[in-house]
């Protein structure tokens, strides 16, 4: 089975910059979103709408990804079941994520949700950049790159 860009489409900023990379590497990608978002299919794009139910895209996604394919997404749960399929994880930023990651980033997850509960709110992300899309679009061909290099 060829592998695939499976991205958490929701809110994701570099729907562009993934679209953009996928054909040098012969990849296709699937973007799965809610019904609340509106994604345009493109050549070697799929676009799947799922209800809008709270995680109804992450539970697609875990459910329809298979080994070897690669996972654009923000949320540590799943990137955390991809990760157990053996999956590669690169968040909208650019940064990898990997086993030795994800038990230091759910535990943060966790903490943060606490503190949000007692009602200490943080900032939240800082926009998205031009820069930060050029470094995402680096980092992706980078782990396409490297993935080549492992068929």
């Amino acid at each position: 089975m060829q592998r695939r860009i499976v991205v958490d489409g929701d809110a994701c900023p570099v729907k562009r910059e993934i679209a953009e990379t996928a054909p040098r590497f012969d990849m296709h990608v699937l973007m799965v979103s809610s019904f609340d978002h509106r994604l345009e299919a493109a050549e070697g794009v799929t676009v799947i709408q799922v209800d809008r139910s709270d995680q109804s895209a992450d539970l697609y996604i875990a459910n329809h990804i298979r080994a070897h394919d690669v996972v654009v997404t923000q949320d540590y749960g799943l990137a955390a079941l991809a990760l157990a399929k053996n999956c590669s994880v690169i968040t909208f930023r650019g940064k990898i994520i990997d086993n030795q990651d994800i038990d230091f980033l759910l535990d943060s997850r966790h903490t943060h949700a606490k503190a949000r509960k007692r009602g200490h709110y943080g900032k939240g992300p800082k926009p998205l950049t031009d820069e930060d899309r050029r470094t995402f679009q680096h980092k992706l061909t980078k782990l396409l790159k490297d993935l080549q290099e492992f068929v």
